[in-house]
């Protein structure tokens, strides 16, 4: 009994020791010294940016004044309004955009408004195509950024994606906007320092129009821009992290959209996990592809409170059996897994999050974990498939 006992804490720690060491040495790289960007051409060749938008009246002017102050002649800004029940073509086509419209009682979901822009774009093709969420703002200087980072690389390129709060948050909010910074900024600037690839975020994304043309755009999935850079990656053209091009949105005001929103995202990611890490772990395995090996390693690394929650259950797990007497040793082990993991999510505050989460804040972080349970519960009992808008209002 007892080594039976202990034989299953150890394989439990294994399976966990891949996401703890993945995320650890990308925090670990994270902080390594860049090199110098390369400068940006003095000109560029056009592009065409895609708005997917469903329902977005009340703020696409703004992001269409923010994407046309970037453009330069010869670009085209094209908006798909998609199912949409309010003026939002109205109000994209006031702003100077390029829009269509489509309709479908079934077919629901970003995936489908892409597949029918870039249909839209085929009888005059850019040479690269930027995606950008409707609720999204670029830095100055980020369009340029993202499209030379995607010609160098002749592969997609994903910005910088970062999300705020518009007015300030309570702890959970904190600690959202941190854990958001660790997945899409710390973990996608690790990976690039080891020259891996990152995953794709949906908005700030460019790709040469050859490699977009081609994909597989049009489903139902909820987490069509990871799917999407898998895919491509799997075609031999995985995607570049451009960190000089900042993307920025905000996270929703009311407690009932950021659940819906969290809860589209995680069980997203937990279903690619699933479905596509295994193939994609196989497929760097028998091409002797290290760039796949890193994409399906970064993939298994399941949200950081997920991580963080099921170490501490198999942490305390291997305590009462310690307690038991069935052995410490996986006690031990899983200990230092804990400590481990914990010292990488401080290095990552340090130097990526003291702006938004105080010291105080990361001690409640535990309490933060878990208060998604819930979340992670419903991922087996009600899983969400299908893509919902988050209520932005």
């Amino acid at each position: 009994m007892a080594a039976a006992v202990s034989l299953l804490l150890l394989v439990g720690l294994l399976v966990l020791a891949v996401p703890v060491a993945v995320f650890s040495l990308q925090v670990l790289a994270a902080c390594w010294p860049a090199r110098r960007p390369r400068a940006l051409p003095a000109v560029r060749p056009p592009v065409a940016a895609l708005v997917p938008a469903h329902d977005e009246a009340r703020g696409i002017a703004s992001t269409l004044q923010n994407l046309l102050a970037q453009l330069q002649p010869g670009d085209r800004l094209l908006v798909v309004a998609d199912n949409c029940s309010d003026d939002t073509a109205a109000r994209a086509r006031a702003e100077g955009a390029e829009v269509v419209e489509r309709q479908h009682e079934h077919l629901r979901g970003k995936g489908y408004a892409l597949a029918f822009g870039v249909d839209h774009l085929r009888s005059a093709p850019p040479m690269v195509l930027v995606i950008v969420d409707a609720d999204c703002e670029l830095a100055p200087g980020a369009l340029d950024a993202l499209v030379v980072a995607c010609l160098q690389a002749d592969a997609p390129a994903q910005a910088l994606y970062l999300m705020q709060h518009a007015t300030p948050p309570g702890l959970k909010g904190r600690v959202a906007e941190f854990a958001w910074r660790v997945k899409n900024w710390v973990r996608p600037r690790g990976a690039a320092r080891l020259g891996l690839p990152c995953a794709l975020t949906g908005t700030g994304m460019a790709f040469p129009w050859r490699l977009i043309e081609r994909a597989e755009l049009a489903t139902g999935s909820i987490v069509e821009d990871m799917q999407l850079g898998i895919d491509l990656a799997l075609a031999g053209h995985a995607p570049v992290f451009c960190e000089q091009a900042l993307v920025t949105s905000h996270f929703p005001d009311t407690a009932a959209a950021a659940a819906s929103q969290r809860t589209r995202w995680e069980h997203g990611h937990l279903g690619m996990i699933l479905q596509r890490a295994p193939g994609l772990a196989v497929a760097g395995l028998r091409r002797a592809d290290v760039r796949l090996l890193g994409l399906a390693g970064d993939l298994v690394v399941p949200p950081l409170a997920l991580l963080v929650l099921l170490l501490v259950v198999l942490w305390l797990a291997a305590g009462a059996a310690a307690w038991a007497g069935m052995g410490t040793l996986a006690w031990l082990a899983t200990s230092g897994g804990l400590a481990w993991l914990a010292c990488a999510v401080g290095l990552a505050w340090a130097g990526w999050g003291r702006e938004v989460l105080s010291l105080a804040d990361l001690v409640s972080v535990p309490w933060y974990v878990a208060g998604k349970l819930g979340i992670y519960l419903r991922f087996w009992s009600h899983r969400q498939k299908d893509w919902v808008r988050t209520d932005r209002e």
